[in-house]
């Protein structure tokens, strides 16, 4: 009935369904774009001159971007409103800086700065869209099914799909032209059109609160008349930085998003296993592609995996993260091309696992009311840990890779204690979920 209601209203034929459709191809379209960039970052960055510290400093920043700024975006968009502008402003970063990385090799010794700015301002462009798409999304998802679960199901297979074919995209254009700025260049078509179907979509679903009854989705935004004097405005500006900082949240959770970002810290990126992949002559530059798109399929098996096992049996399941961690830095960057195939199998895992299951225990943790300021935080927490671990790793690569895998092995003895404490203290505010 809420279907029906919509289209009414709208007077554009758009149904929950076809909205969460359309948000999965978008973000299918759009994965295609920059998981396709991201599987050759640090072939393309070594390319350029970059060293492997530059490299893990690079990757990491730019995963910590992704996430701290979210507590910025995530707070404009609630008191803004702006949701549809935030979203496209967000795809929009990425549809224009990936094409862009195309002219790093023809500028000289500037190419490497160029292609730093672009991957930065290409991640910034994720923290920048993703509250604002979810909340869009939440709306539709809320309609097609008695909860979300079926709706943002749909969208993350689609997702995922993207994850799966760019790299393959950027494969082919590299053993075909045998240079990886083609592949960057072609990856300017299905950013295209997903800025296409987001501008259709924002003119038949303007307001997507029509899904779920809601008339105003300006209400949480401030205006300058509540601000009123300077005082007034200064308090506010008090209350978001305490929100910020998590206040009043409790102590488990604050231990929780320690042990998440140790393990989100220590788990090497791709962008510097791929560089040791082809610098060590493991694995052929065209190859690389292949490699990362099979391990997106893995990481969604991961996550539907561990999901399913989160639900039916504990939260304890979650205790394989920092043992999954420890294992990547030993495989992957071992001289052994099989060795380190298996290593970005484990690293593709334990990614799955952060990039969703481990985001569960959150709400189990904290009351429902808190919980949009609860993933700010939480995803901020992780980001600082991501751009030190980052560094830090790519300069231990270059100094000594058994030294790699002692200190990442040291920290995940750290994040499994705090994880286990914190998931046997789980279960007296599970009940905020019901």
């Amino acid at each position: 009935m809420r279907d029906n209601r919509a289209v009414t209203a709208t007077g554009s034929g758009w149904t929950a369904w076809r909205v969460v459709l359309g948000f999965g191809v978008v973000s299918l379209t759009a994965d295609m774009v920059y998981e396709g960039a991201r599987s050759m970052y640090g072939p393309l960055l070594a390319s350029l001159g970059a060293t492997a510290a530059v490299v893990g400093l690079v990757t990491g920043a730019g995963e910590a971007m992704a996430l701290v700024l979210r507590l910025a975006s995530g707070t404009l968009a609630d008191r803004s409103g702006k949701y549809w502008s935030l979203t496209i402003w967000g795809y929009g970063l990425t549809a224009v800086c990936v094409p862009l990385l195309a002219v790093a090799p023809f500028v000289g010794g500037a190419g490497l700065a160029l292609a730093t700015v672009l991957i930065l301002l290409e991640r910034s462009g994720k923290a920048i869209r993703s509250p604002s798409k979810s909340a869009l999304l939440a709306h539709a998802a809320g309609a097609v099914g008695r909860g979300r679960g079926r709706g943002f199901g749909v969208h993350k297979a689609l997702d995922q799909t993207g994850a799966v074919l760019g790299p393959l995209v950027v494969a082919a254009v590299v053993a075909t032209t045998s240079a990886i700025w083609p592949a960057m260049l072609v990856l300017a078509l299905p950013g295209a059109a997903a800025m296409v179907l987001l501008t259709i979509m924002r003119r038949g679903v303007p307001d997507l609160t029509i899904f779920d009854g809601a008339v105003d989705t300006t209400t949480a935004s401030a205006s300058p008349a509540d601000d009123g004097a300077a005082s007034s405005r200064r308090g506010l500006a008090g209350r978001w930085l305490a929100d910020a900082a998590g206040n009043g949240l409790p102590r488990e959770f604050f231990g929780y998003a320690a042990a998440a970002a140790l393990t989100t810290g220590a788990l090497v990126t791709f962008g510097l296993i791929s560089f040791h992949l082809t610098a060590s002559g493991l694995v052929p530059v065209a190859v690389v592609p292949v490699v990362y798109a099979v391990a997106m399929g893995i990481e969604a098996l991961a996550a539907l995996a561990t999901g399913w096992l989160y639900d039916r049996v504990s939260s304890r399941v979650l205790l394989v993260v920092p043992l999954l961690v420890a294992a990547v830095p030993a495989l992957a960057l071992s001289q052994q091309v099989g060795l380190a195939l298996a290593g970005v199998a484990v690293w593709a895992a334990a990614y799955g696992v952060q990039d969703s299951t481990i985001k569960a225990l959150v709400a189990d943790l904290v009351e429902p009311a808190r919980l949009a300021t609860a993933y700010g935080v939480f995803a901020a927490i992780q980001g600082a840990m991501a751009v030190v671990g980052g560094g830090v790793a790519g300069w231990l690569y270059e100094v000594s890779v058994p030294a790699l895998v002692a200190v990442v092995a040291l920290s995940q003895v750290a994040a499994f204690v705090l994880l286990a404490r914190t998931v046997g203290r789980v279960h007296p505010l599970s009940h905020l979920q019901t």
